[in-house]
């Protein structure tokens, strides 16, 4: 009967008029093929693919009869020619494997592994019965056979698959098995390669990765080590050679290109050392190297381990060596790290223009699943041997049987990962190409999501399926590792749960927590009680523990979490930011589990939570200290305006703390940001301590004006956490009042004001140091500007003028600041430069610090601040410029760092090469003082020695965990570069 147009449309062809005249050229049988070819996943692409065979096979008119009259062979045959043009080429070359398709056993029966290595073997001539199956072939056919015939064997597995829709977990079996066979065929070649020499060895062929574990796709390498062993009296040498030619013979016939095409490469590097290893390795070989050398990645790896050809016992003696060693792997020091390195390993691998698209690598992909299933194989499978299968669908099943896995998660995890590799087959099926990436054209969606079944709407029900079951599994984490922890914390109040304690254990440990009894009870105590704080806390913390899991310290992140939570108990915005603002509680768990100063000042202020969702930017000074003045102002009693002041200081560290940890606040943004907060917090302390003392001493008004210089690194807008504000203090006598009465008002006011900012109260205390002063501890606190002129007049030394660099007048009565930065500037900045005797004094003066002030037992390449290379170096460096360089060249004329170094380069007093060491030691020390402040919450100077509190600081820095020794190598190279700088230009230039 003939087909209309507008019914092979509705059928499924897209070229209705080709159609036709295709189904025309097939002849009486054409009209009862529509159905099963319109079945197909590609009916235009099965039509034409069938008329091109009807053209090769030797009787046309048996085919499309045979055809005609069986429907469940024409359903086969279109299926493979509708969704795979690389069939459809090979069915045109070798046309009269179209009869393979006709076997009715191909809709119920998956062959037999021993069958298929049987036929694998017979192809090229090799006894299946032998003890070492040997080639008898001439090499060239032999080789092209083993082309041909897997080939034809994979048609058959392609037409179960596709028409029959075989599980993906039989599929990647069959092909597994089929991989399997031909490694022992080509060995058999392999091995006539070699001729008689290839008896001295035996040699077993373990698979890994996919084929190792029984779940090979349609077109991937074919991972695999070797292994091997001398016979009885045969030389060890002549038995290594032996095995090294056979094994590397083996990888040649399966990989190289021929006549016939391809088969897949054969890929070793999956050995113990890589590439850079022996091809072959006796047992007591790789014993060595696992027992000393080899990295928890590989014992990863080694858990889909198995003998697929060559000799058999060989193999099982292998699999015996390793099994132990892999299920202790979760013991090993640096488990953590080593999983922490492999997770990332998994997004690095992805191309950004792919990453969307990707269903291998990318977020909510297949690696994803296959290395949480790994994961909790590792950790649990040490006492539980049930679930230590190879293949992916296995083992999830047997986690979900045991209970580490809900049984409505692993079924998810199942339907997830199923239909995602089910995707992958049909999408490297079309060309037999290796890749993972769904395309993007109209053409392939259609023809993909037909041949998963979609034949409404393809390619809308195809996008649909793909996002919802990638949703699925970017929860993976959660729903594998986390959620079952808040089942097993019943059981301590006294309940029942799937995952038993030790488990729960077990798991945290190897999550890196180091008190996983401690980390239970903080998860009980969060989840207990049937409230509904403990609801939110049960839906938030699965995803807490695993950002608490990557960040340095997950205990403390933990506990942190704990008290956070039990100080603002049921504040109602709380809970309900972190639940529905998921940057908010990522930042939260960063914070908590890396930097104990940030970690404080939440648990001080815990309102702070809500600014992790804000701008992180410092604000200005004027804006912090308009708030400051205007706090202050609803106090009457002196204390707590300074509180109130104190409150906000508090709120803008944490702002700043949290910018610098989170938002990648730049270091000198940082510094500016404290430093311009010290002022606010002077300014508006300073306002309070005179209206104090005037209100104390019955006075009308206050009788001097008063300054704050900032000084030292203060001064240099390059504060840093633990730093101390450094300043000098000028007064000044209103009009009329006696000047030992303005002294004293205002020695009073210093008192007062370092009184204030120094009692105890819920904030860090703001140290104000005047040592810089003249004549240090021995001289006034505070100075008239007739008095500092004076005393810089006759008795300063070059080390004063160097500190007054620093110099900036930055608080308190302007045009007293004004004044006081009039009488500095010519001292500091000298019109014709220092003499080249204070050059000489400054010199010496920086070589007896360097040898004085080095804290005993400190590391003098790892000291931050007086180490080679450190901060003293590049700031005693610049300054030195400044006072030679800054009368003739203005834009030197600055308290900043690098602002300085930047103008000495305008003015070719230093290289641009020059310029930029020391600007990046600079940098590089001052992030690293800030990070050591933030991870410790107290202040040091020296690079930590303790590895937490170093990984901590790594991570600050912005190294993935696990790079600490590369932060240390970072810091050494800058430093020693710097170091050299300094020594030409402040030592001999």
């Amino acid at each position: 009967m003939a087909r209309t147009a507008g019914s092979l449309v509705r059928l499924g062809f897209l070229d209705a008029a080709a159609a036709r005249s295709a189904i025309d050229d097939l002849g009486e049988h054409g009209p009862a093929l529509v159905q099963s070819l319109a079945s197909s996943a590609d009916p235009d692409a099965a039509l034409a693919g069938l008329v091109r065979l009807a053209s090769a096979v030797d009787d046309r008119e048996d085919l499309l009869r045979t055809l005609a009259d069986d429907e469940d062979s024409a359903e086969r045959l279109s299926a493979v020619l509708g969704a795979s043009e690389a069939l459809s080429v090979h069915l045109g070359r070798h046309p009269e494997h179209w009869r393979d398709l006709t076997d009715a056993t191909l809709a119920t029966t998956r062959p037999p592994a021993f069958v298929v290595r049987e036929e694998m073997l017979a192809c090229v001539g090799a006894d299946p019965e032998a003890a070492v199956p040997t080639s008898t072939m001439p090499d060239a056919a032999a080789v092209n056979a083993l082309r041909v015939t897997y080939r034809r064997l994979l048609l058959r597995l392609a037409a179960r698959d596709l028409a029959h829709r075989v599980g993906v977990d039989d599929v990647a079996a069959e092909l597994s098995d089929l991989a399997a066979a031909t490694l022992e065929a080509g060995l058999a070649v392999a091995r006539s390669r070699v001729g008689e020499s290839a008896g001295a060895a035996r040699l077993s062929v373990i698979a890994m990765g996919k084929c190792g574990g029984h779940e090979l796709n349609y077109v991937s390498d074919v991972d695999v080590i070797f292994v091997y062993a001398p016979v009885d009296g045969a030389d060890d040498n002549a038995a290594l050679r032996a095995a090294t030619q056979v094994a590397s013979q083996l990888i040649q016939v399966c990989s190289e290109d021929t006549a016939e095409g391809t088969i897949w490469p054969v890929d070793a590097n999956l050995r113990p050392e890589g590439s850079a290893g022996p091809l072959v390795r006796t047992l007591a070989s790789h014993a060595g190297y696992y027992e000393k050398w080899a990295k928890t990645w590989e014992f990863q790896a080694l858990l889909k381990a198995r003998p697929v050809a060559g000799d058999a016992e060989l193999g099982r003696d292998y699999l015996e060596l390793i099994e132990p060693m892999v299920w202790r792997a979760a013991e090993r020091e640096g488990f953590v790290h080593d999983v922490q390195a492999m997770r990332r390993r998994v997004l690095d691998h992805i191309p950004a223009h792919q990453a969307e698209r990707q269903l291998k690598l990318g977020s909510g992909g297949l690696r994803d699943v296959e290395f949480a299933v790994q994961l909790l194989q590792l950790v649990h499978g040490r006492a539980d041997p049930s679930i230590r299968s190879g293949a992916t669908l296995s083992a999830l099943a047997e986690l979900t049987r045991g209970g580490y896995v809900g049984r409505e998660d692993g079924e998810a995890l199942h339907d997830a990962y199923a239909f995602l590799r089910t995707l992958e087959h049909r999408i490297q099926l079309h060309r037999l190409r290796r890749t993972h990436v769904v395309p993007e054209d109209e053409a392939s969606l259609r023809r993909l999501g037909r041949s998963l079944g979609f034949f409404s709407e393809p390619v809308a029900e195809l996008d649909k399926q793909w996002r919802h079951h990638r949703r699925e599994v970017r929860r993976l984490h959660e729903k594998l590792f986390y959620r079952p922890l808040l089942t097993a914390v019943a059981k301590l109040a006294g309940g029942d749960a799937r995952l038993s304690l030790d488990a729960a254990e077990a798991r945290l440990a190897a999550l890196g927590y180091d008190d996983p009894k401690g980390a239970l009870r903080h998860l009980e105590a969060l989840t207990s009680g049937v409230s509904r704080t403990s609801d939110i806390q049960r839906t938030l913390l699965p995803v807490m523990l695993e950002w608490f899991a990557d960040a340095p310290d997950p205990d403390a992140g933990l506990f942190g979490f704990r008290r956070l939570s039990e100080s603002l108990g049921t504040t109602p915005w709380y809970l309900k930011t972190l639940r529905d603002e998921g940057e908010v509680a990522q930042r939260l768990a960063f914070l908590l589990g890396t930097s104990r100063y940030a970690t404080d000042l939440l648990e001080r202020e815990p309102q702070g939570v809500r600014m992790l969702g804000e701008d992180l930017t410092p604000p200005s000074a004027e804006a912090i200290t308009a708030e400051m003045q205007s706090v202050a102002s609803r106090q009457t009693d002196p204390e707590e305006a300074a509180r109130a002041v104190r409150a906000v200081r508090r709120r803008e560290l944490l702002r700043i703390a949290s910018g610098e940890l989170v938002a990648g606040t730049d270091v000198a943004l940082v510094g500016h940001g404290l430093s311009r907060l010290t002022d606010a917090t002077l300014e508006a302390t300073l306002g309070i301590a005179m209206e104090s003392v005037r209100a104390t001493r019955g006075l009308d008004q206050v009788p001097a004006r008063m300054a704050v210089i900032a000084m030292g690194r203060y001064g240099g807008f390059e504060l840093s956490y633990g730093s101390d504000a450094d300043v000098m203090f000028v007064q000044e006598p209103l009009d009329d009042v006696e000047p030992q009465v303005a002294a004293s008002f205002s020695q009073a006011v210093v008192g007062e004001l370092r009184r204030l900012l120094s009692m105890p109260a819920t904030d860090p205390p703001l140290e104000v140091d005047a040592g810089l002063r003249p004549e240090g501890a021995q001289g006034p606190l505070v100075r008239t500007l007739a008095s500092f002129e004076a005393y810089y007049a006759k008795w300063s030394h070059v080390w004063e003028f160097q500190a007054l660099l620093r110099a900036d007048a930055v608080v308190g009565d302007e045009g007293l600041r004004e004044r006081f930065t009039a009488l500095i500037d010519p001292l500091r900045f000298p019109e014709g430069g220092i003499s080249s005797d204070d050059i000489v004094e400054v010199r010496r003066i920086k070589a007896r610090v360097d040898d004085e002030r080095l804290p005993r037992g400190a590391d003098r390449n790892t000291h931050l601040k007086l180490g080679r290379g450190g901060l003293a170096d590049v700031e005693w460096t610049v300054q030195l410029l400044q006072m030679r360089h800054a009368g003739a060249f203005p834009g030197l004329r600055t308290t900043q760092t690098l602002v300085a170094l930047e103008a000495a380069l305008a003015a070719d007093l230093v290289s641009e090469s020059d310029a930029a060491e020391l600007a990046d030691a600079w940098r590089l020390v001052s992030r690293m003082r800030n990070a050591v402040t933030l991870v410790r919450g107290k202040p040091s100077d020296q690079v930590p020695r303790d590895a937490t509190e170093r990984a901590a600081v790594a991570r600050v820095l912005g190294h993935a965990a696990g790079e600490s020794d590369r932060m240390v190598n970072d810091y050494l190279r800058t430093t020693r570069r710097a170091h050299a700088v300094v020594e030409k230009i402040f030592w001999e230039g």
